[in-house]
């Protein structure tokens, strides 16, 4: 079982904030691995939460100043973008959330959603021009709103909530790495809060023999989604988003053929 942590782990942690579905990456995973079920749902909630700590701690001297400094402009703009972006997942994602677990979460239906997503991802990067957004401070509550709303489509398995947040924030202007940096602090909002409902409601399929498997998925997913981050960031400077369109269409292709 440590074994299959440590791999879960790894997929977690690459594909979490990669514009490519950790959902069916972790589907396809497990699948393979023979780690199905409730309790493999559980852990996987786990190592997402390894995969936000990440980020945090990524970011943890923009996260500390925006919150020492709440009461100033600048504090006070970007924490409300951060909370308007995060409304439209929260509310759609409370509204829906039985009824995604239930019907939405297979292979079939993230296949879709990889390969209709990496066709979008194509559209964009080519009619998507002259950003005019290049600094996080710059963005406005009605982009923000505009990004919150892009990212409620990734209440669809397969979707990608890093991918959702980046187009939509490119489509409202933003430059692919400012769009890149967006969606990252958006996640320490939306998937706090998704893992947390989500635990709660599964706690119960938890006992103390699974720590050590829990905790290895868990660590394994916070080393490696740090140093996708930091990579990420440098390639999103230099090239477009097109090898991952590519990508996605090709591996949604595979999932589809796998499961057929």
């Amino acid at each position: 079982m440590i074994f299959k942590a440590i791999i879960l782990g790894i997929v977690e942690g690459i594909t979490e904030f990669l514009p490519v579905s950790s959902t069916g990456h972790l589907i396809l995973a497990g699948d393979i691995l023979d780690f199905t079920g409730d309790k493999a749902k559980t852990f996987e909630v786990f190592i997402q939460l390894g995969a936000i700590l990440a980020v945090v701690w990524m970011y943890r001297e923009r996260v500390l100043s925006s919150i020492k400094g709440i009461g100033t402009e600048k504090s006070n703009k970007f924490l409300l973008n951060l909370f308007i972006a995060f409304l439209p997942a929260a509310f759609f994602g409370l509204l829906t959330h039985s009824l995604i677990k239930h019907y939405l979460f297979n292979p079939l239906t993230v296949a879709f959603a990889l390969i209709s997503g990496g066709i979008a991802m194509l559209v964009i990067e080519r009619i998507v021009r002259n950003p005019v957004v290049m600094d996080i401070d710059e963005v406005s509550l009605k982009r923000a709103l505009g990004i919150g709303l892009a990212q409620a489509l990734s209440l669809f398995p397969g979707v990608s909530r890093a991918g959702a947040t980046i187009m939509g924030a490119m489509c409202f202007g933003l430059d692919r790495k400012t769009a890149t940096e967006f969606s990252f602090f958006l996640a320490i909002p939306t998937m706090f809060a998704a893992t947390s409902y989500d635990l709660l409601k599964s706690i119960h399929n938890l006992n103390l023999s699974d720590m050590p498997v829990f905790a290895t998925g868990f660590f394994i997913s916070f080393f490696s989604a740090l140093l996708v981050i930091k990579a990420f960031l440098g390639f999103v400077t230099r090239h477009t988003f097109n090898s991952f369109a590519i990508y996605r269409i090709i591996f949604g292709t595979v999932i589809l053929f796998y499961y057929l």
